[in-house]
């Protein structure tokens, strides 16, 4: 259950302002169908976020024991940092339109997660929690739509009612307070 909380938190948190957040907008103002979009982020981020936290899973095997909270530590710092730096997003869609809503919010969304903050959280996650691999899927992706439904459904008004740097500010202590905790485990352990 820690896992599937901690996961959601973390994405969800991380997700407000980020770039894949600006696609889902540019996507269902594009498409002007905002249940295919939603429908698209999940197939998009559950696909990702399974693939990356077994990924996480399996390198949290291959590291000895004594470095793990290190490393984890050390990766959860990076998301905190990476979270105060603003996003972007280029309108790439229009060479999508053919493949529709939904085909064009799954790969769009697939490949802008791609070494994105909450697909590195994600990793990082499922090296954490090596032996809950499914519910950091379900709550990293739950913390995707979390972020990305209201963003879809409510667009500029919830951009303009949340200072973007306030959610980030949010974020980085989210993750610094995770790397803090893996670093006392891992100072526990010596």
């Amino acid at each position: 259950m820690e896992a599937l909380f901690n996961s959601t938190l973390a994405v969800t948190i991380a997700e407000i302002g980020d770039k894949t957040q600006l696609l889902a907008l540019l996507l269902v103002g594009r498409f002007g169908k905002p249940l295919t979009v939603c429908v698209g982020v999940f197939v998009a981020t559950i696909i990702n976020h399974g693939i990356s936290a077994y990924l996480g899973a399996e390198l949290s095997h291959w590291i000895p024991n004594n470095w793990l909270p290190w490393i984890i530590g050390t990766g959860f710092a990076a998301v905190a940092i990476w979270t105060l730096i603003p996003d972007s997003v280029d309108d790439e869609t229009p060479r999508y339109d053919k493949l529709g809503a939904f085909g064009a919010t799954c790969l769009l969304f697939f490949i802008a997660e791609i070494g994105d903050k909450t697909q590195i959280a994600t990793v990082v996650l499922a090296a954490h929690y090596s032996d809950a691999i499914v519910a950091v899927v379900l709550g990293t992706t739950l913390g995707m739509l979390l972020a990305n439904i209201p963003a879809i459904y409510g667009g500029a008004w919830l951009l303009k009612r949340i200072p973007i740097t306030i959610i980030h500010r949010i974020a980085f202590v989210i993750f610094a307070s995770f790397a803090l905790l893996s670093f006392y485990q891992g100072y526990t352990a010596l």
